[in-house]
């Protein structure tokens, strides 16, 4: 099977040749130039050979947009520190409004995705990384977003809406750049950050209106929730291809994932813990994330970004156990 092909099987659940696989990590620094953000992705690409590449812009991509001040964190995660959050009193909220298409992040992405589709052609996937309006917000305003949520519900909510135009406009940019498929991380959807109440309130109705905008313009979307004692029950009825979390460090397992969720389930992999071990012990977590789901509408993947220093030998490990 070419790697479409396997993935279009792995979605639909039916058999594959092997379970399609990808790891993705940050390229801290490299990630704010096109030219060096692409090289570097088209590198990992090349030297693995996934079968897709996860695109993964700056983390704080949103914040740049919206006037942020950001340095860099200089941790094995490849993120970055906020020094100057957007939001930092409840009436800043009501400055939010969508970013033009031509601002300069959108147009430094758009160039990224061009540049790699152009050298890897268009046998190999490519998905732009997007994040859910309430995630968004997060990142703008830290942890002062839940208490503006609870006492000033009516401003946030304005936010929402302007944040969820600003994301279709960044997806619309790099799907005509190159990109076949969307990950839509939602970072929020915790029960130990939110209610329920809230997560449906200030979550669902922004990305299922995010979800059904893109998702007749792309392959697929995959969903990635983020953290732990997430909202599955809700979130793995979103109309998306692909769902991806950290099973190995909250429910539901990728067995019961499986059996709750209508695509396909990406995950198996520890990243931070059993990734960082032995060849062996990776190899192993791999054939358990298998067996678990008898290798059908599986994609074998970790439960967010590898660590930077993840060695050669350990990603190699995870890329040549699907093949066993």
């Amino acid at each position: 099977m070419h790697k479409r092909e396997r993935l279009h099987a792995a979605i639909h659940q039916q058999k594959v040749d092997r379970p399609p696989i990808a790891l993705w990590r940050h390229f801290p620094g490299d990630d704010l130039d096109p030219e060096k953000h692409a090289r570097r992705a088209i590198e990992f690409q090349k030297q693995y050979d996934f079968d897709f590449v996860k695109v993964t812009p700056a983390a704080s991509y949103v914040a740049e947009m919206y006037g942020g001040e950001l340095t860099d964190a200089g941790n094995r995660e490849g993120t970055r520190n906020h020094a100057r959050r957007v939001i930092n009193d409840w009436r800043d909220w009501k400055k939010i409004e969508p970013i033009p298409n031509d601002h300069p992040v959108i147009q430094r992405e758009r160039e990224t995705i061009r540049r790699i589709r152009a050298e890897l052609g268009k046998d190999v996937p490519i998905l732009q990384t997007l994040f859910s309006p309430l995630s968004c917000a997060r990142t703008l305003a830290g942890d002062r977003l839940i208490q503006d949520m609870r006492e000033h519900p009516g401003e946030v909510m304005h936010a929402l809406q302007h944040l969820g135009t600003t994301m279709e406009r960044f997806a619309h940019a790099s799907i005509d750049a190159g990109a076949d498929a969307l990950f839509l991380a939602s970072q929020v959807a915790s029960r130990d950050v939110l209610t329920a109440e809230e997560s449906r309130a200030f979550g669902q109705q922004y990305n299922l209106a995010l979800i059904n905008e893109l998702r007749g313009h792309v392959d697929f979307v995959l969903l990635h929730i983020h953290g732990e004692n997430i909202y599955y029950e809700h979130l793995f009825k979103y109309p998306v291809q692909i769902i991806n979390w950290h099973d190995r460090k909250t429910a539901p397992t990728l067995r019961q994932g499986k059996a709750l969720f209508h695509g396909a389930v990406a995950g198996g992999i520890d990243e931070w813990g059993v990734l960082q071990t032995t060849p062996e012990a990776i190899r192993a977590q791999v054939q358990d994330a298998i067996q678990q789901t008898d290798g059908i509408g599986l994609l074998v993947a970790a439960g967010c970004v590898i660590p930077l220093d993840t060695s050669d030998e350990n990603i190699r490990a995870a890329r040549q156990a699907v093949e066993e």
